[in-house]
């Protein structure tokens, strides 16, 4: 029978449109476990959704660690008791959550669970978006908004594959932070065009659009790609299209993270790797917030207005 739990609910008359109230939780279906959550990140996509768009008593959320406290019945899950880290369509800012087996992997004890909720969304995304660069040993990459979510997580991963990674930022400031994700290869620009001379790359990463795209889709080298997943700047670019097939072979691949996990490889696959990747010390998310979810509607404002770089990590309870 379902049952009544706190989750975080779209309220207009709520500071930041977020509030915390009680919902139901229907019982989980035989493939899925039953996860107290202990912690959830912030990504700007869902909580931008949230704040500006969508309707009232919508349930956001994508990333959450806990521990299982009921098995899957189909025996496809982990054991009760154990620490986890899942992702989930919608709804996993609460108390309790129903996930498939599939989208949740067992935590490592060194890797706590603030870091744990950092990976789903942000650690996947740059994690497929690098596996279309396929091998990487002493190729040239390039990360836009290397100090975000995403980009700082990209960043590490393609230099732990061997890649020459170069991260582009747009404050002077952020230079030092991005330098120690990167190998200390940092441009620092008002747009992505003065990146142009370290080119050309065999990857680029764009979480920006706009004229982001248009620069990245001028700095391929033959036969390389660009993997688009993101518009923070503008839903629109302009394609230099000469310049672009004119090059030979370059490819433009357009990301979308919940199409991957269905047709390329389920989550859970990812998250392990991703957690390992943070015990072999490869991989050090940037919690840049941390606070216990009762603070979701300010810090998820702060997130909007970009107030902060890296990753915002709440505690339920």
């Amino acid at each position: 029978m379902p049952h009544t739990i706190r989750a975080v609910v779209v309220d207009p008359a709520a500071p930041g449109r977020l509030a915390i109230k009680p919902v139901e939780l229907r019982d989980p279906d035989r493939d899925e476990v039953a996860v107290r959550v202990t912690a959830i990140s912030l990504n700007r996509g869902e909580t931008r959704r949230a704040v500006q768009q969508a309707e009232p008593g919508w349930r956001p959320g994508w990333d959450f660690a806990g521990v299982v406290e009921g098995e899957a019945a189909d025996g496809s899950g982990p054991a009760k008791g154990t620490r986890v880290v899942g992702i989930l369509p919608s709804g996993a800012w609460a108390e309790w959550v129903n996930c498939r087996s599939h989208a949740v992997a067992v935590l490592p004890g060194a890797v706590s669970d603030a870091q744990a909720s950092t990976l789903p969304v942000a650690g996947l995304t740059a994690l497929h978006a690098l596996r279309q660069g396929g091998l990487l040993l002493g190729r040239k990459v390039l990360v836009d908004g290397a100090s975000g979510g995403v980009g700082h997580l990209a960043c590490q991963l393609a230099l732990a594959a061997g890649a020459v990674v170069w991260g582009h930022v747009r404050r002077e400031e952020q230079r030092a932070q991005v330098g120690a994700w990167c190998g200390g290869r940092v441009i620092v620009g008002p747009d992505l065009g003065v990146a142009k001379g370290e080119g050309p790359y065999w990857l680029i990463l764009d979480s920006l659009g706009g004229a982001a795209l248009s620069a990245a889709m001028d700095m391929l080298a033959p036969n390389g790609t660009c993997v688009t997943f993101g518009i923070s700047d503008s839903a629109t670019a302009t394609v230099e299209s000469r310049s672009f097939f004119g090059t030979g072979g370059a490819r433009l691949y357009g990301l979308t993270l919940f199409h991957e996990l269905m047709s390329v490889e389920r989550g859970g696959i990812g998250l392990a790797l991703l957690a390992a990747e943070i015990v072999a010390g490869r991989l050090k998310p940037q919690i840049a917030v941390e606070a216990g979810w009762n603070e979701v509607g300010s810090i998820a404002q702060r997130l909007i207005d970009r107030d902060f770089t890296g990753k915002a990590v709440l505690h339920v309870g």
